[in-house]
């Protein structure tokens, strides 16, 4: 199967700094990926060398069997949705959804029907009289969103499409945007440094870090299996347990990760880790415990209204063995 995305030993460098680093990546027609990472670390690049608006320094990339290499942003089959979404204040609704349809030379009458279509698609019907400057920030992403759907493109690229929404409207337009993308059947290549937005939308994850891909799997994988010490600590923050920790618990003289919900916290009268309890902090639903066993500081969580130790009180940590993950030396 010809790949949506393909990128081959791609290096990307501003003078001395490799933004991208010989990354090799195949994206699946019509999945749902996500370019997980923290700042600077690499994703954002990756997503601009798609859309053409970088070009690699070395390597090769390849766009539905098509190389990309100097092929200008007009001419790939590919759209991005902005952070910023970088709408024409000027303009109305209609006429910012139909702008692309107009650069391509597309008839006032059909462009018209296209962006209203469009509209339809992403809830906003009655809305393209408006300005930018009268829609809420949820209405602006919806707008950016049909604006790049319009062009029908085979690849859509989504830059932190959500980052300037408020919590709940972000959880909303998260199961929007996934159950758009699952009726249309468009490639979505999603960035984020957001955990929980990678996790919750996408069919695969490809966690950067220094230009680099950590680890590449399905959201079930990434958190759960970790390959490398990073991964398991920018991915559900989980405790990442030295080897020595792990050899006394585990057998084996390798690095550990262990999720916070997997421990189990009993008062200090049984066998298991010694530890005592620092602090709590309430989240909600459930109460994140920051503890200190034999000097290593872990952290679990409890569902909320369970009994708890007082802080400063010693206590006996447990776990299944199962969910003490082993993981590869580096990274």
């Amino acid at each position: 199967m010809t790949s949506a995305v393909s990128f081959q030993k791609v290096s990307r460098h501003f003078g001395s700094v490799r933004a991208v680093d010989a990354v090799d990546l195949d994206i699946v027609p019509g999945e749902f990926f996500a370019m997980l990472g923290p700042s600077g670390s690499g994703k954002t690049t990756c997503l601009r060398l798609i859309a053409g608006f970088e070009q690699p320094t070395a390597g090769s990339i390849s766009i539905f069997g098509e190389r990309a290499e100097g092929v200008p942003p007009y001419r790939r089959n590919v759209n991005t949705v902005f952070q910023d979404y970088a709408l024409f204040p000027h303009l109305n609704v209609l006429d910012n959804v139909a702008y692309g349809l107009m650069v391509k030379g597309v008839g006032r009458p059909e462009r018209q029907k296209a962006a209203e279509e469009a509209l339809a698609l992403v809830r906003l019907p009655d809305y393209g009289a408006r300005r930018p400057g009268q829609l809420s920030g949820g209405q602006r992403q919806r707008v950016a969103l049909a604006r790049a759907l319009v062009n029908q493109p085979k690849v859509l690229l989504l830059d932190e499409p959500l980052g300037a929404l408020d919590l709940k409207l972000r959880e909303n337009m998260q199961e929007e945007l996934k159950s758009l993308q699952k009726a249309l059947g468009i490639t979505f290549v999603f960035v984020t440094h957001d955990q929980g937005e990678a996790l919750s939308m996408a069919d695969r994850v490809a966690v950067f870090n220094d230009g680099k891909i950590m680890q590449i799997g399905t959201p079930e994988d990434i958190y759960q299996r970790p390959k490398t010490r990073f991964v398991a600590d920018f991915v559900g923050s989980s405790n990442v347990l030295p080897p020595d920790f792990v050899q006394r618990y585990a057998g084996q003289h390798r690095w550990g990760s262990l999720r916070p919900e997997s421990i189990r916290i009993s008062r200090a009268n049984g066998e298991g880790v010694a530890a005592r309890l620092v602090s709590t902090n309430y989240l909600g639903a459930t109460t994140r415990l920051a503890l200190d066993a034999e000097g290593l500081r872990l952290h679990a969580i409890v569902p909320a209204g369970a009994a708890l130790p007082r802080e400063g009180e010693a206590v006996v940590l447990t776990f299944n063995r199962e969910h003490l993950h082993l993981m590869d030396e580096l990274g």
